[in-house]
C-alpha cells in the first residue's frame, strides 16, 4: 500500500481533476462519489506503479476513473430499478445554473447527451486541456480516432447549442 501522504499529496494535485472526470461520465453526484472513493483506493493499492513525473500520476489516475465508471455504468444497466425510485432519487437543486432559462444548464444537458465517447475525450480536450495525443494515451486509443472523435463530439454540441 502506498503512503499516506503519497496518496494525500495526489489527492491534492489530482483530486478536482477526477472528481470531474467521474461526474462527466457518470452524470449524478452519488454516483461520482463512489467512483472519485474507488478511483484513489485503487491508487492506494497500485504500490507497484511507477510514474515518471506529475502529468504521467495525472493520467493513470484518469485512466483508472474513467475505467470505474464504466464499471460502474454496466453494473447499474444491470439493474432494473422502477420509475418512482429514479423519479424520486433526483434531487432538487437551488445551483443557478440548474435553473431554467440558463444558458449554463443547456450546455451541461449538451455535454450529458453525448455518448462516450466522444463525451470523455471532448471534455479532456476542452476543459481540461490535454492534446489529442495525450487523450488517445490516457484512453489506449489510436490518435486518428480520438482526433475523430472530438471533432464528431464539438459537431454534436455546435448542432445542440444552435
Amino acid at each position: 500500500m502506498r503512503p499516506t501522504d503519497d496518496i494525500e499529496q495526489a489527492m491534492t494535485r489530482h483530486g478536482d481533476t477526477v472528481w470531474r472526470v467521474c461526474l462527466m461520465v457518470l452524470r449524478r453526484a452519488a454516483d461520482a462519489e463512489d467512483a472519485f472513493q474507488n478511483s484513489f483506493l485503487k491508487y492506494s493499492l497500485a504500490d507497484d506503479a511507477q510514474f515518471n513525473d506529475e502529468e504521467h500520476r495525472k493520467a493513470w489516475l484518469i485512466r483508472v476513473a474513467t475505467n470505474v465508471c464504466r464499471d460502474a455504468q454496466r453494473a447499474a444497466a444491470s439493474k432494473n430499478l422502477p420509475l418512482d425510485e429514479v423519479a424520486a432519487a433526483q434531487p432538487v437543486s437551488h445551483d443557478p445554473a440548474a435553473q431554467p432559462g440558463s444558458r449554463v444548464r443547456e450546455v451541461l444537458d449538451a455535454m450529458d447527451n453525448l455518448d462516450d465517447p466522444p463525451r470523455t475525450p471532448v471534455y479532456l480536450a476542452l476543459y481540461e486541456g490535454y492534446t489529442a495525443p495525450e487523450i488517445a494515451a490516457m484512453l489506449d486509443a489510436p490518435l486518428n480516432t480520438v482526433y475523430s472523435w472530438i471533432a464528431r463530439g464539438k459537431k454534436t454540441l455546435k448542432e445542440a447549442l444552435s
